[in-house]
């Protein structure tokens, strides 16, 4: 029998469990966050983590439950919702994992990391595939506390890192409502070229980037087949989702934008049929960030990125660009 696990991001539970009865999965057990399933797993855009093929193993001890897992594989990631001293001592005896914070311009973690959780004290759910690279679909990323206007940088630096995939210098950036300026702020850091639209003026720290200009006006009057050549379209901007989805469905007819990266907004109960729209475009991906909140991010990258695309790795991490 085959058995998936979904982990809810916090507090979006309800969205999640909404989300698997749309698309018929039924749920047979509830640990707190994480969903069990029997029937075949669905790529849930609302799901943190989703566990691939979990098994049922019965344990004697905190050593004979270690001994386990290492015999499965190297890396796990411990969820504790239940027991937490008893599984805290489980993975003390566990290989150590790696959980640096990524610097800007690198790529999610590529090794394998399985999940596992005690369900009573000699009883552990253990999958060793999973769908996100992060321990709990959390990643840990290199805060920066004075450039940035907002944390909203977050979700975008997030999302690119995620997809491996970053503006590098030579490109440019077109950023639709951009003001304050948190996500100009982080595609200036790898010397792209920014023009930032908004109504409102940029904060001073982004304004001053020598790589970053402000054009003042709507994002939804530009007109995209005037507009020059984009190599990254990007907007966090507040606005309802059938809105977004007509800006961004203009901006691919008209060619004039590379790459994609979108914030989806929901400002009352969330509409599924706009997210199918959304992800029903081609080489679209829609999917719930750690760091969105009642919302999803929507990308649409270049399908046939070239080998100038990835950036130089050092040390297991990509190289910080400044401008």
């Amino acid at each position: 029998m085959t058995l998936t696990g979904y982990l809810a991001p916090v507090e979006l539970e309800n969205e999640l469990a909404r989300e698997l009865q749309r698309a018929g999965v039924g749920i047979e057990a509830r640990y707190d966050r994480l969903f069990l399933s029997t029937d075949p797993a669905v790529d849930a855009r609302w799901a943190a983590n989703i566990w691939h093929d979990a098994q049922w193993i019965p344990i004697t001890s905190i050593g004979h439950g270690a001994r386990e897992l290492r015999a499965i594989q190297r890396n796990w990631a411990m969820f504790a919702p239940l027991h937490p001293g008893r599984s805290r001592l489980i993975s003390e005896k566990l290989p150590h994992v790696a959980t640096r914070r990524l610097p800007i311009g690198a790529s999610a973690p590529s090794a394998p990391l399985g999940s596992w959780m005690l369900v009573e004290p000699t009883l552990m759910l253990a999958a060793s595939r999973c769908s996100d690279p992060f321990p709990n679909g959390v990643p840990r990323l290199e805060e920066d506390r004075s450039g940035p206007p907002s944390r909203a940088y977050l979700k975008l630096y997030e999302a690119l890192s995620r997809a491996g995939r970053w503006p590098r210098t030579g490109e440019t950036c077109l950023d639709l409502g951009a003001s304050p300026g948190g996500w100009s702020w982080l595609a200036a850091q790898t010397g792209a070229k920014v023009i930032a639209v908004d109504k409102a003026p940029l904060g001073p720290t982004v304004a001053a980037l020598g790589n970053v200009s402000w054009r003042q006006g709507s994002a939804f009057a530009l007109d995209p087949r005037t507009m020059p050549h984009s190599d990254w379209l990007l907007s966090d901007i507040i606005c309802y989702p059938g809105r977004l989805l007509g800006l961004v469905e203009r901006w691919i007819a008209a060619g004039t934008a590379r790459n994609i990266v979108c914030t989806i907004k929901f400002q009352g109960p969330t509409d599924h049929e706009i997210v199918e729209r959304f992800a029903s475009i081609e080489h679209a991906t829609v999917r719930h960030l750690h760091h969105n909140k009642h919302e999803l991010t929507f990308s649409r990258l270049d399908p046939l990125p070239t080998s100038s695309d990835t950036l130089a790795i050092d040390g297991g991490g990509a190289t910080r660009l400044r401008p």
